[in-house]
């Protein structure tokens, strides 16, 4: 019999799930907050969609989860947001307003939302 080269005969295949989770926090601001100055929002002044209030902000996991800012219904830029999470006095959400511009009137409605990715990975091997 002549020499011949061995191998295995193997096939795979991965099934990866990424399942959202978005939660959304609520905060209509009591006073107004100048241009040059930063509102700063502890967790327990927002509430949440059924109205009760919060009591803490989610973690955010690196590279699964990101947040984004409403001001009366505009999304934000980036840059302008300093989100902590934690319970009361720890959790909070820091908007700078920059100077030069509009400040952040009393009753303004601010949404705050998270959203963060739980991924899930399964192979199948057969030889």
């Amino acid at each position: 019999m002549a020499l011949q080269l061995m191998k295995l005969q193997v096939t795979a295949s991965t099934t990866t799930n990424v399942d959202p989770e978005s939660s959304k926090f609520f905060h209509v601001t009591g006073a107004e907050t100048a241009a040059g100055t930063t509102l700063t929002i502890d967790a327990a002044s927002f509430f949440l969609d059924d109205g009760t209030p919060a009591t803490s902000l989610p973690p955010l996991a690196t590279d699964n989860s990101y947040f984004t800012v409403t001001i009366n219904g505009v999304l934000q830029m980036d840059g302008l947001s300093t989100y902590t999470p934690g319970a009361t006095t720890v959790g909070s959400l820091a908007i700078a307003v920059p100077a030069g511009g509009d400040s952040i009137l009393a009753g303004t409605p601010i949404v705050l939302e998270v959203v963060s990715f739980t991924p899930s990975a399964s192979t199948t091997v057969e030889t």
